[in-house]
């Protein structure tokens, strides 16, 4: 069966991202796609992860299951607005709160709960 989007990247929340890429990057021996103030990326040419800085991050607790996880999966699609609606019929539920650039991400939660995000894909 095909599927209508692809995995963009894993997004790890933390408050140092070039930090936490930097491990990363070493552990794994990717290549550093781009290190900023708020994120970083790293690739391995397939599948990247990004880093981004949280204000006020706290990890989890381990092995407490009930502390909240702290990454969420960002998805390519050609059509924001029609994934999103896609998602909803398959079980997803949007969130009220939505960041500022709807128009090129919409944030979703999974049937779960846990939160990702459809993103407009880059141009081909």
């Amino acid at each position: 069966m095909a599927g209508f989007a692809t995995l963009c990247w894993v997004d790890m929340e933390c408050a140092d991202p070039r930090e936490l890429g930097e491990f990363y990057r070493q552990v794994l021996g990717w290549d550093v796609t781009h290190y900023h103030d708020e994120s970083a990326v790293i690739t391995d040419g397939g599948t990247s992860i990004r880093f981004g800085r949280v204000d006020g991050y706290e990890p989890p607790s381990w092995p407490d299951s009930a502390a909240p996880k702290r990454y969420h999966m960002d998805l390519h699609v050609d059509d924001v607005a029609e994934a999103v609606e896609r998602c909803l019929e398959l079980g997803a539920s949007k969130p009220e709160f939505q960041p500022s650039d709807g128009e090129r991400w919409t944030v979703l939660l999974d049937p779960a709960g846990h939160p990702f995000c459809v993103c407009r894909a880059p141009a081909k």
